[in-house]
């Protein structure tokens, strides 16, 4: 079992760098804060380079016992003071533990291996709120989803914000990054897989829809959505019926309630 190493210093350079990751200014790697997303990071594939813990952190036998397994498994743990722990974390009531993470790589032949179970993939072009790219993840996950596709433009998936959001599901479920719309649709015609666009102005309900065939499930900006050359491009475009006075919803709840549906009537299929 690794010992556990004491941070006493401000300036020291490994928390120097935990600040930069913190800030989105280091590639490579991610930054990992709290007791349940520090559970789920030991629960999935994710390699962990470090870990950051409070120095009154292991005062419970859940947080101790997270602390053992780190170090049954030879991770790097830190030990700094709770002054010193506040100067890196990312919440203003932190846990007090912060893993740093190897980002995963785009997962794109792991998407393409996915849709033999649930056809269907996401599409997010220029989502610019972590947090709603972080609950899309989460969603898409509990729907058995193939996986997301993020474009250029957009928020980092994988920033603390959006890790939050996610709560575990960024370290499982495959997500590919830095794409571009016509690449992706490109990408959708050689896969068999209809471009459906969520789109508010759509005359086509979401229910009207079958998703027992293979789609690619496009969103646009939380602010703009998708452009008319953009929904041109597009095979389908649905959108989901709402009570007047309300015009839109949230982009992670749009997408939730979609995929539910899709879920819905791909499992209808598979009942005997």
């Amino acid at each position: 079992m690794i010992e556990i190493t004491k941070i006493t210093s401000r300036d020291n350079e490994r928390l120097k760098s935990v600040r930069k990751l913190r800030e989105g200014k280091a590639d490579g790697r991610i930054f990992i804060e709290g007791v349940r997303l520090a559970e789920e990071a030991l629960r999935s594939d994710i390699f962990i380079d470090e870990c950051f813990i409070s120095s009154k952190f292991a005062e419970t036998e859940r947080k101790a016992n997270l602390v053992d397994e780190l170090r049954v498994r030879d991770y790097s743990v830190i030990e700094v003071t709770e002054k010193l722990f506040s100067s890196i974390s990312d919440t203003q009531n932190s846990q007090g533990i912060i893993l740093i993470a190897r980002r995963p790589g785009n997962s794109k032949e792991r998407i393409e291996a996915n849709l033999l179970n649930l056809p269907l993939a996401i599409f997010l072009h220029e989502a610019g709120d972590p947090a709603n790219i972080g609950g899309i993840l989460r969603t898409a996950e509990a729907a058995g989803v193939a996986g997301v596709i993020v474009s250029k433009g957009s928020a980092d998936a994988f920033s603390p914000k959006a890790v939050r959001a996610a709560m575990g599901s960024s370290f499982r479920l495959p997500v590919w990054e830095s794409a571009d719309l016509d690449e992706i649709l490109l990408w959708a015609e050689i896969l068999n897989l209809k471009t459906t666009a969520a789109d508010i102005n759509a005359d086509t309900s979401y229910t009207d829809v079958s998703w027992e065939i293979p789609r690619l499930l496009i969103f646009g900006s939380e602010a703009h959505g998708l452009s008319r050359d953009m929904l041109a491009k597009i095979a389908e475009s649905v959108h989901i019926p709402m009570a007047s006075g309300v015009e839109s919803l949230n982009l992670a709840v749009s997408c939730g309630i979609i995929l539910f549906e899709a879920k819905r009537q791909n499992l209808k299929v598979k009942t005997p």
